[in-house]
Parts: C-alpha cells; structure tokens; sequence
C-alpha cells in the first residue's frame, strides 16, 4: 500500500527530502539551546560575568533565529510536498477511473468515488504532512534530549524512561478503539454522499411526490450513524491529551524535587557538582522530550485516521480496467458494418445471459430499427458495438474485425452513441456540442444543430450557441436536451450512429425531421435506432424485433406486421392509442 501511494509523489521528491533535512537542523539548534542557556546561568549569572552573559544571551538569540528560519522553511516545503502529493493522488486516482469499462465502474458507487477523491485524500495529506515533518521531528529530539539529558545527569534522566512505557501502552489501547470506528466513519460518508447526491438529481420528483420528511429521515439515520462512530473515535482520542500531561506532569514535579534536593546537596558536597543551570536544562530538555512524545502520538492518531482512507483510494488505484487493447491492434475502421456471431453476454457474475446466441449481419450505411418490451437488452445490445462491455461468448465485429482487435480510442471515435440517460455538461452550448470534435467551426456547430432540429430552439435564448447550460442541464427541457445530445454525435461524423431511444422526448413532427436529415446527410453512416415508437423505426431498412434477450424476427416494417405477434401487437397498441 505505502508503496502504490509513493509513485504519487513524482516531482515533489525534492521538497520531501528537503523537510526533514530541515527539520533536523531545526531540532537540533532547539536541543543545544537548554544547555547553552545553563551554561549562561551556571557561569555568567551565577558569577556576575556580565560579558559571559551578553556574549552569550546574543548566541542564543542568533541559535533562536537560525532555528525559526530552518522550522518556517521545513513548514513551507512540508506544505508544498503535501499539497502536490494530494494533487498527484487525485490525477491519479481521477486517470485510472477514465480507463475504466463499464464493469468496473459498476464497482464503485459514484458517492464512494467522489469521497475518495476529496475526504480520503485530504485525510492522506494530512497525514502525510505529519510523518516528513512531525514524525521525523519527534523521534530526532526525543533521541538527541535524551542524550543530553544523560549526559548532564544520568540518573534524573531515568524518569523520561519510567514514561514512555505508560504512553506506549495507553497508545496502543487508543488506536485499538479509534481505528476500527474510523472505517466505519468512511463508508457511512459513501452513503451520506450518495443520500445527498440522489436528492439533488431527483429533487422534482421528492417534492412532487411529497417526500421531503422521508428525504430527511433517510439523511438523519445516515448523519447519526457519523455522529455515534465519530464519537466513539473521539472518545478513544480524548485520553491521548490527559495521558500525555500526567505523564509531563509527573516528570516535571519528579524533576523539580530530585533536582532540588540534588542542589542542596551539592552546597552541602560540592563534589556532587549538580548546579541551578542544569536542573533549568533538565527541566527544558524534559519538556522537550515529552513534547516529543506527544508529537509522536498525534502521528499516531492521524495515521490510525488516514490508513482507513488511505486503503480506500489504494482500491481505486489497483482497480485496472478489464478492457486492454491487444498487442498489436488496429487503428482504422474500415467501414460501419456490424456483425454479431454467436454472441452472448451477462452482466457481471450473473448466471442468466441478458444476450443469448445472438446472429445478425448489419451492411454499412444500413439504417436499423430496434424494438422490443422493457427488459429485452435492446441497450445491452448496442453497448457491444463500441466495447463498452466484453462478450462471454462469441464476437461482435466492425467494419469486419473482432472489435478485441482495435485499438479501444480508435474504435469508439467511429462510434457515436446518444444513450437512453442524455448528459450535458456545465459550459456553453458550444462546449458541449463541441465534445464531438473540439476542433470544429461555428459553421459545422450550426450544420448539425439544424440537422438535429436544435437550432430552431437555440435561436430564441438570447445569448444562442453562448447561453450556459446548467450542470446536468436544467436549464433545458428534455426534448431539447436530446436534440443537443443528437448534434453532438453527429459532430463527431461517425462510421456508426446509435440512438438509444434517444427521441422518446420529441414529438413525432421533429422525429421525422431529424429521421430524414440523416437519409439526406449521412447515407453512408450506419444508423441503428432504439425505439419505443414504432414511428421511429418503420422507415428504417431493417427491424430486429427483441425478446427476452433474444432476436425474435427481423425484418421490413410491412413483413413483420404481417410476419411477427410481437410487432403487430405494439403497431396495433399504439395505432389505437393514436386513434383515441
């Protein structure tokens, strides 16, 4: 794990070697300056060596600078390190999402990632932060203190030893209680984000129906759940503080009262020769330890807090798509013939095939129509043509190569889907048309809204092709939307074009209209269209009536009235539904 999170460091190595060099001499200044100062007590104060004391006292304010200077620059480049390793994390995690299939995308809910993203990895840099400049610091001034400390006097220096068992023990029991609280803290995050998500995407739907206090209900039970493992972890936490200042506490009188004595005694036995000046810098060098010590057990609780997270975003990053080009694979899509041979396919460890032993040859520049009931995998079935699911059984060719053959970029270029769930983006309608090439003119933008009847609305915003959509685009109605997502594909002038009931939105008038732009425009572009309407697809070359994840006829509009139940039986509903 530590070591996946490391190759997110790249360019920040520098900065995070330069910390705890820093750091180092920082700490090392500080841990001289007790026993300068007991020296200027000891042998300038004591003596009324008034040069003594201001040669020194200007040495260790110089030793107090230099050590402010080496601590603000360890901070600046502990920040920068921690900044840019965060930055890294995110295009890391954020670039290994965009290589993901579909399948893989199913295994992450879109709250999950999105926590990952920004709760997780704040709590890594944090953490992060803390271990090149913390976790470096501390153990460097507890090691050179203690030395010290031994050295002006080695049994007083015993008491620092008699502490640090009491804070290890009471370390462990803290981490214990407070880790397993914060994994749970971090997926009922996942389920607040996606409670909260869900609410926005459907709040017309919540208030139409009334459902606002069910809304709030559902957020409080999840919120509650943060709040009582965040306080379990916070009560575990709580001890660190208490434990840490008995512990300093307890030293500093022990400290005061040997020392005390051992002064006394030293007047009475100077042989003894324990002085004011180094009882001051056992007392420093006391604080300095335990200081330590604590600094060490704030490493501690971050990283019990971080590794939970720290987890989370390693399982993104080690998800690798099950989608790899071939050694060798093709670039160029040679035309929009489509083939399925043999092919059957189910989502993930489903032991039903949604496609079952399906065979159908489709010519380029061939327009088919796709009908069928909910449920026949008429949107499964389209979904093979660009890779974005692998099949189990079989093959489905373009431009006659096994589509495992292409390079996965090259192939989907020639492919331009308009999906059932139409998406635009935050930008200006230009922007987002735009998604099909970004290299395109005004003049080419206007040519494919006109041919995807989008213009017509487009021209009565007041700011046209500049007006601003909405995230998610509410600011549009649904028929428009479609017709925008329509345009977009048809900027990107593909082999095949696929519309996945991608007109349920407009009326019949405009389906018509854009039906017939795409015999005018793109003849050799193969159109396959996903239809609830049989309006939609009766002019088509060809229909593929789907059942039950099966093709159960295929065949002209005229011959399957008059060849096929399931066909006639949604002409004859909708005829007399358009009757009444």
């Amino acid at each position: 794990m530590i070591k996946k999170l490391m190759k997110s460091i790249r360019e920040f190595k520098g900065v995070s070697i330069a910390t705890p060099i820093l750091v180092a001499c920082e700490v090392g200044l500080e841990v001289a300056i007790p026993t300068l100062m007991s020296m200027l007590i000891d042998y300038g104060i004591n003596e009324s060596n008034m040069d003594y004391v201001v040669k020194m006292g200007l040495f260790l304010v110089l030793c107090a600078l230099v050590s402010l200077f080496f601590g603000a620059m360890a901070g600046k480049t502990a920040a920068k390190a921690s900044a840019g390793f965060a930055r890294n994390l995110r295009h890391d995690m954020f670039y290994n999402l965009q290589e993901f299939s579909f399948v893989n995308i199913d295994h992450f809910s879109p709250s999950s990632i999105v926590t990952r993203l920004t709760t997780d990895v704040t709590n890594v840099q944090n953490s992060y932060q803390m271990i090149i400049r913390m976790a470096v610091r501390s153990p460097i001034m507890l090691i050179f203190a203690m030395i010290m400390a031994f050295n002006v006097n080695a049994d007083m220096a015993l008491i620092f030893l008699g502490a640090i068992p009491v804070l290890a023990i009471g370390l462990i029991i803290i981490m214990k209680i407070a880790r397993p609280a914060f994994e749970r803290v971090f997926k009922s995050y996942d389920k607040m984000n996606n409670v909260v998500s869900e609410n926005l995407r459907g709040i017309r739907v919540v208030k139409a129906f009334v459902r606002e206090k069910h809304e709030t209900e559902k957020f409080n039970k999840v919120s509650n759940a943060i709040y009582k493992d965040f306080n379990i972890a916070q009560h575990a936490l709580v001890a660190n503080m208490p434990l840490m200042m008995f512990c300093v506490y307890a030293c500093m009188l022990l400290i005061s009262w040997f020392g005390a004595n051992f002064i006394i005694d030293s007047g009475n036995n100077p042989a003894l020769g324990f002085t004011t000046g180094q009882l001051m810098s056992l007392i420093s060098y006391a604080m300095q330890i335990l200081m330590s010590l604590m600094m060490l057990s704030m490493v501690f609780v971050m990283i019990t807090m971080s590794r939970a997270s720290a987890e989370r975003i390693v399982e993104l990053l080690d998800e690798k798509s099950d989608m790899q080009d071939c050694e060798n694979p093709i670039y160029d899509v040679k035309d929009g013939s489509i083939e399925f041979d043999n092919v059957s396919f189910a989502y993930g460890n489903a032991s039903r095939h949604c496609l079952d032993n399906i065979n159908l040859k489709i010519n380029s520049g061939e327009t088919i129509g796709i009908i069928g009931g909910t449920g026949s995998a008429k949107s499964t079935l389209v979904q093979l043509i660009p890779r974005l699911y692998d099949v189990q059984k079989g093959r489905v060719l373009v431009g006659g190569r096994d589509v495992k053959e292409y390079d996965i970029e090259a192939l989907r270029d020639e492919v331009a889907m308009v999906l059932q769930k139409n998406v635009l983006f935050s930008g200006t309608i230009n922007d987002n048309i735009r998604w099909g090439d970004e290299n395109a003119t005004q003049e080419d933008i206007i040519r494919v809204c006109k041919l995807a009847q989008a213009d017509s609305f487009i021209q009565q915003f007041p700011e046209k092709y500049d007006t601003m959509i909405d995230q998610g685009g509410t600011n549009v109605s649904g028929g428009q939307k479609q017709r925008l997502c329509i345009a977009r594909a048809l900027l990107k002038k593909p082999k095949i074009l696929i519309l996945d009931d991608s007109t349920s939105a407009v009326d019949t008038k405009t389906d018509a209209l854009i039906r017939e732009a795409f015999e005018k425009e793109i003849p050799n572009t193969t159109k396959l269209i996903i239809a609830q309407r049989i309006s939609s697809v009766e002019h088509a070359d060809r229909i593929i009536v789907m059942d039950n994840g099966k093709i159960d006829a295929v065949g002209t509009h005229e011959w399957l009235i008059e060849n096929n139940d399931i066909y006639r039986e949604i002409y004859s509903s909708q005829q007399k539904g358009g009757d009444e």
